[in-house]
């Protein structure tokens, strides 16, 4: 299907989402949207899909001429559909109800099991998703985020879209998955579905695309062949400027650091077992592992969120006992979490509110918050982490997400802590985002600070970290300092099953 959108404007209050954008999507291409957060991305997305109505301009889809969208339906109808960052799947439903709901062809009222079953088994032979095979039964919300995905692409495609928007559709993914997905979705491109792949990393959208438009600040500001483009030439489109794309320099602790956190014997079966860690103060020490080996697990188990079976933590060589999230605050230890969506932010709240919410007993006297102390506080960590806010009070959901993240920082921050525990620290944030956020837990560890870091970026633990500890199955099954973290090492520690020495072949 060929798509053309010509001066398209949209306004949400007194931001001006988009602007004069005009862009061509050929029939059968792969055509990658970047930019960064609050450059207008899904806004554009979701104005192609019919979700959002523009306030100008007009979008032209081929058999139908100039078209007016009122919702999703109207822009189904033309077979134009969107596969949104948050899944819209019933996890309580089988696969094969998810995707075909609302086309099942009902008999007399009743649906046709088994027909049902065989409809979603075509589906699956046609698009080639193998893991999806025999599972229509199988209960969504049981399924990996990967074959969720695709799940929502077979909805897609029973619904006979030619045109499909996806947007940040390896979000959640691990870089296996991503793989795949991105596989899938040039076999779908060249079975002759256009794709729109709206995403923040780089480097796939490079991988996957044919053509490649940037947004900034709601406007088009170029649209190229990929081959013609690098990660470096579309940052500089996207920023306006040249970036530097390094890491900050890593400055290790020093010599006679103590040692801030000691982890013994960490073992909660069947997650990890015997996991020994320390990290010194100024210290940034990462943990790396394929999805499933056990490293979130370990953290929240630092922090008191989960139980173990068995395990110390000491704190300066004292022995600490932490059985709650609220202890390891007491302790002076905090977290990141993974999705700062579900676990991090009250996205309806305000900045201050979701700063302050753990600290409101401290700032409080006789029952009521001490208001001034509350916003003098936090205006000033707000400004050393580098939020970008027309107000204290503006609702969390209204920023972009490197802001979003950049809150969880200063909530995390709000009373300097010992140990700092980051879970994908820029998972759903854009470059600019990302360079500030290294500099900030570089400049943390700088100050003293014990960090422990969880990336599935390969290339931002071994950009940041001193030490890697590297799991497996959950256990740690490397150990890699200074010139020794390389993303070679990391990568054969991570999938390279060395055998036991008693099995061993001796050589020759």
């Amino acid at each position: 299907m060929h798509m053309r959108t010509e001066h398209i404007g949209k306004r949400f209050g007194g931001v001006q989402a988009l602007s004069d954008v005009s862009l061509e999507i050929e029939r059968g291409k792969v055509h990658g949207i970047v930019g960064e957060n609050g450059a207008g991305k899904s806004t554009l997305g979701k104005v192609l899909a019919g979700v959002v109505r523009p306030d100008e301009g007009a979008v032209w889809v081929e058999g139908s001429g100039q078209v007016h969208y009122r919702n999703p339906r109207n822009a189904l109808s033309d077979g134009i559909t969107m596969i949104a960052q948050e899944l819209s799947l019933e996890p309580r439903q089988p696969a094969a109800e998810n995707v075909l709901l609302g086309i099942e062809r009902p008999r007399f009222g009743v649906i046709d099991r088994g027909k049902l079953a065989d409809r979603y088994e075509d589906l699956v032979r046609s698009s080639g998703f193998e893991s999806l095979k025999g599972r229509s039964r199988e209960l969504v919300g049981g399924m990996r985020i990967a074959d969720q995905q695709k799940i929502e692409i077979l909805r897609a495609l029973a619904r006979e879209a030619d045109l499909i928007i996806m947007d940040e559709p390896t979000a959640a993914l691990s870089g296996d998955d991503a793989v795949r997905l991105l596989a899938d979705v040039r076999r779908l491109s060249d079975a002759g579905t256009t794709v729109v792949f709206i995403s923040h990393h780089l480097t796939e959208v490079l991988e996957i695309a044919d053509v490649v438009t940037v947004l900034r600040d709601g406007r088009v500001v170029q649209s190229s062949a990929a081959s013609e483009e690098t990660p470096q030439s579309l940052v500089t489109a996207m920023l306006g400027r040249p970036s530097d794309l390094a890491f900050p320099e890593k400055v290790p602790p020093r010599f006679d650091a103590p040692v801030a956190v000691r982890v013994q014997g960490f073992t909660r079966s069947p997650a990890f077992r015997d996991i020994n860690v320390e990290i010194k103060e100024g210290e940034i020490v990462a943990l790396a592992g394929l999805v499933g080996s056990g490293r979130t697990e370990i953290a929240r188990a630092i922090f008191g969120a989960d139980k173990r079976d068995r395990g110390v933590i000491e704190l300066y060589g004292e022995p600490v006992s932490i059985r709650s999230p609220r202890a390891a605050l007491n302790h002076g230890i905090v977290m990141l979490p993974e999705s700062r969506k579900d676990e991090g932010l009250l996205l309806r709240r305000s900045v201050i509110e979701n700063v302050t919410l753990p600290y409101l007993r401290r700032l409080s006297r006789a029952g009521i918050v001490r208001t001034r102390q509350e916003t003098a506080e936090t205006s000033k960590i707000v400004e050393r982490v580098g939020v970008v806010t027309p107000s204290l009070k503006s609702s969390v959901s209204t920023l972009s997400g490197g802001n979003q993240q950049k809150t969880l920082f200063a909530k995390s921050l709000f009373r300097v802590p010992r140990v700092l525990i980051v879970d994908e620290p820029t998972r759903g944030v854009d470059v600019g985002a990302k360079r500030a956020i290294y500099e900030l837990i570089t400049s943390i560890a700088q100050e003293g600070m014990a960090v422990l870091m969880i990336s599935s970026e390969i290339e931002e633990v071994v950009g940041l970290a001193h030490r890697v500890f590297v799991l497996r199955e959950g256990q740690i099954v490397a150990e890699l300092t200074g010139d020794e973290a390389t993303e070679d090492a990391i990568l054969r520690a991570q999938f390279v099953t060395t055998p036991p020495p008693d099995l061993q072949m001796p050589p020759g």
